[in-house]
């Protein structure tokens, strides 16, 4: 068989060209909108009441871009383009970033219930287990010193109860003062003595950890949760009015099809995520109706501000609405026709 060298060298060329266009890895992260998950399959109170209408799990789509990818991320609204080693904290691995968004999925999850089930009025029994290390930044004064897997026991002799206790602690002090931590690792203890620093282009100062608070979290009834490989703690909001809807009898979503975002903490307090404009996207296309958005005291750069006007651009009939806390968004709810 016989191979023409004039039409073959410019189908390899070709080849080639296509085959870098949709493989090679660029140093870049891209954001894009993603889906907007109904929670009944993903959240689960034992024997609870089923409602007409759906909580909603918005989500954002993000991988690290291909040529391909990157050209068409420029040119397409709500596709944000970022250099990797933004999105990746310097010194902590791709493996590493995950696993902690997964823990603070699991956070969320947790803080969710808390507040679901005390506003339901519902069995709730929490046991506070430590502070642990989940990752450690390179470069910053605990490498070395602390590693993943590290239970805080300590700080200057002060017990912890939760990681805020730390943070808070922390925050009182200034770049260059120290702390004496006493860690328990491997059935050991250990005391370390670490100098406070600046965080690489902050005001924020730290020794360069990330942490989790461990609680044994029991209610009755029975909650179980299926998120999968979802991470990050924006969903809490949405998870805590799932949880009270299947807890209590009267219907929350009275037939419609909610979303919403917003980190929620231990007391119900919702706070500011990232990529608001592509969660209402997202949610748009699934048809939703009402979107809660964080309101941040009103701030005129808030959630909530971007959210309505990435409505009005892309032309949405869905009903943005600003929330703080939880008691916010259930009050929407109950007096929803």
């Amino acid at each position: 068989m016989k191979f023409n060298k004039k039409t073959l060298i410019p189908a390899i060329i070709v080849i080639v060209i296509a085959a870098f266009l949709v493989s090679y890895r660029l140093p870049y992260y891209i954001y894009k909108p993603g889906g907007a998950d109904a929670l009944n399959p993903i959240v689960e109170v034992a024997d609870g009441y089923e409602s007409e209408g759906d909580m909603h799990l918005v989500t954002i789509r993000g991988g690290q871009a291909t040529p391909l990818q990157y050209l068409w991320a420029s040119i397409r609204p709500h596709q944000d383009i970022e250099p990797i080693d933004k999105v990746f904290p310097e010194g902590i691995s791709q493996d590493d970033y995950f696993q902690a968004q997964l823990q603070m999925m699991e956070s969320s999850q947790e803080a969710s219930t808390v507040v679901a089930y005390k506003a339901a009025g519902k069995q709730i029994d929490i046991e506070y287990e430590g502070v642990y290390v989940v990752a450690v930044i390179e470069g910053m004064p605990a490498e070395g010193k602390l590693k993943a897997g590290d239970k805080i026991v300590e700080i200057d002799g002060r017990e912890l109860e939760t990681s805020d206790d730390l943070i808070d602690y922390v925050s009182s002090k200034k770049a260059g003062d120290q702390i004496d931590v006493t860690v328990e690792r491997e059935e050991e203890t250990v005391h370390k003595t670490i100098e406070l620093e600046s965080f690489p282009g902050q005001e924020k100062i730290g020794v360069g950890i990330q942490l989790v608070t461990n609680r044994n979290v029991e209610v009755e009834p029975e909650l179980k949760f299926a998120s999968g490989n979802i991470g990050g703690p924006s969903a809490g909001l949405m998870f805590s009015l799932e949880i009270y809807d299947q807890l209590t009898e009267d219907d929350l979503t009275h037939g419609h099809q909610i979303a919403g975002t917003g980190e929620i903490n231990y007391e119900g307090e919702v706070g500011r995520i990232g990529g608001i404009d592509k969660k209402v996207i997202a949610a748009d296309r699934e048809g939703c109706e009402v979107f809660f958005a964080p309101n941040e005291g009103g701030a005129e750069d808030s959630n909530y501000h971007v959210a309505v006007e990435t409505a009005k651009e892309i032309g949405t009939d869905m009903k943005v609405v600003p929330v703080d806390t939880f008691d916010d968004a259930l009050s929407y709810l109950q007096e929803m026709e």
